[in-house]
């Protein structure tokens, strides 16, 4: 054994206390209505985590100078888009309350962010009202580090909405949770195959609010879709993802 100050690794230093970040996980967390999810499953299938930024026109580039050094660089999306979705998607009342955070449920799987995520990067996933839930800031950590709270968070995303993400890169993790597997710890109150159809606590309502901004959100993105001067919007690519979907514009 070295000499010096031993500290353990962070995850295993947490370990013996991840049964209480699990029940404030379970008690706090806010998840999108089944419902939701399956009227309108992508909110906004035009973009991806590090995608461009245009303006409302699609012409011109938005771009960001700083103070201190003058330089000016492009702006990419990061996760506004993503906020905004779920936001609306759980018809959150304003004001807007302060210190939640998204969190992607297929998303990083290396605790150390050294390699990008490319989950979040296509945008079949990024603005998936399944592939979010909603939590306390503080809490945000532990999901992106602790791989014994992202398979809870996806064993439930599955059971509550009846989806798994089917990106490549995660196919190892996704055919473990469709095989039925359960964690151990894994809240009672949240869905599973012994409990189908139960409603996790925090579990937004589907209201008719709802319904008006997914109807909303269709004739916008159609609107986009037809519209021959915004020279840089992804047209195919949105058609991909709402043929991926399946979903009809009307």
């Amino acid at each position: 054994m070295t000499d010096g100050f031993y500290i353990p690794d962070g995850n295993e230093a947490l370990r013996d206390d991840i049964p209480a970040v699990v029940e404030l996980i379970e008690r706090t967390a806010r998840w999108v209505n089944p419902e939701t999810f399956r009227r309108l499953p992508v909110w906004a299938p035009h973009t991806a985590r590090g995608r461009p930024l245009y303006d409302a026109g699609w012409t011109r580039r938005y771009t960001n100078t700083r103070k201190a050094t003058g330089v000016t660089a492009e702006k990419f999306e990061g996760n506004v888009a993503a906020l905004q979705a779920l936001v609306a998607a759980l018809d959150v009342a304003s004001p807007k309350p302060k210190n939640w955070t998204v969190c992607h449920i297929w998303g990083y799987d290396d605790p150390s962010f050294a390699q990008q995520s490319s989950v979040v990067q296509d945008p079949r996933y990024f603005s998936c009202v399944a592939n979010m839930v909603w939590l306390p800031t503080p809490l945000k950590g532990f999901t992106d580090t602790l791989p014994e709270i992202k398979a809870m968070l996806r064993v439930c995303a599955f059971h509550l909405y009846g989806w798994v993400c089917e990106h490549p890169s995660v196919a190892e993790q996704a055919a473990k949770v469709t095989s039925g597997w359960i964690p151990d710890g894994y809240p009672k109150s949240w869905p599973s195959p012994d409990r189908p159809g139960v409603l996790p606590p925090g579990t937004a309502p589907f209201s008719e609010r709802i319904a008006r901004e997914i109807a909303k959100r269709k004739r916008k993105i159609k609107i986009d879709i037809e519209n021959a001067t915004f020279l840089h919007y992804p047209k195919e690519e949105v058609l991909g993802v709402l043929k991926f979907w399946g979903i009809e514009l009307g």
